[in-house]
């Protein structure tokens, strides 16, 4: 779950990890130009952008209490045995739908925790408690097993054996990352404290990376440099609950009053 920051005293906007997904897929879908080529294969690329955190669906169902917030756990302070679950439960349900699927979403959490395969210098393994070191060494490894299996199998058939090829495969790995690191720009932070940021590693095909930067205009408009979109002026939007703090919840206790609030969107438009 992602609790986006808020200015004082005012309610917290909550997001589902399945909202922020989405609004990752309708970024994929506006994805493309004649600089920028589309996510391909498309429909494996689009169903694993669009459930790439998937393993949070029951967690977020049920949110938790943080003790320092009054309000959900943010995604970054969530306890690591449900952040271990889910980077197994993510990869499990998109293998299920298609190999490929798989492999993307294994790659992006094995990424997630070793930098990105080297396109980020943040490694959350490094934030690991030593006690759960060893848990989450085991999980990575595994992921890694996976990854070797599934390859395997995509080499095995000629429809598929060009996506694994290393150039068109890490293409699709850094849109991944890029949808996902730009969704959470948008959902971490409330329109006043978005500042300019730059996002690394933007493949403009399988060979060509660029950074893209992300300037505010205000609230509601941001202006791209280069413009990786399709048409200038696309209007993108996600969902989530304005939730504020429960004064008399206890640590770990479920927040039920999530379901009590109406779902509400916050909208942003993409200039070049």
């Amino acid at each position: 779950m992602i609790v986006q920051s808020a200015p004082h005293d005012e309610p917290r906007f909550v997001i589902k990890m399945s909202e922020h997904t989405a609004f990752a897929g309708a970024m994929a879908r506006a994805f493309g130009n004649d600089t920028f080529e589309p996510v391909s294969p498309r429909d494996e690329m689009l169903y694993v952008i669009d459930h790439h955190d998937q393993g949070w669906v029951e967690f977020d169902a049920a949110p938790l209490c943080d003790p320092e917030t009054m309000v959900p756990y943010h995604l970054t302070s969530t306890p690591r045995e449900i952040t271990l679950a889910t980077a197994v439960r993510s990869p499990d349900f998109n293998e299920a739908h298609h190999p490929f699927c798989g492999l993307l979403s294994s790659m992006h959490i094995w990424g997630l925790y070793n930098g990105r395969y080297g396109f980020s210098d943040k490694v959350l393994l490094n934030d690991v408690p030593a006690d759960y070191r060893a848990r989450f060494d085991t999980m990575l490894d595994a992921q890694l097993e996976r990854q070797a299996r599934l390859k395997a199998t995509l080499a095995a058939d000629p429809q598929t054996a060009r996506w694994i090829e290393d150039a068109p495969l890490f293409q699709n790995y850094k849109q991944l990352q890029f949808f996902d690191t730009l969704a959470l720009y948008f959902n971490c932070a409330h329109a006043g404290e978005r500042r300019p940021a730059d996002f690394l590693h933007v493949p403009q095909n399988a060979n060509e990376d660029v950074t893209v930067t992300v300037h505010p205009i205000d609230d509601d408009t941001y202006r791209f440099s280069p413009f990786p979109w399709s048409q200038d002026g696309s209007v993108l939007s996600f969902e989530g609950r304005y939730v504020a703090p429960a004064p008399d919840a206890t640590e770990g206790e479920l927040l039920p009053m999530m379901s009590d609030r109406p779902i509400e969107r916050q909208t942003v438009r993409f200039v070049a």
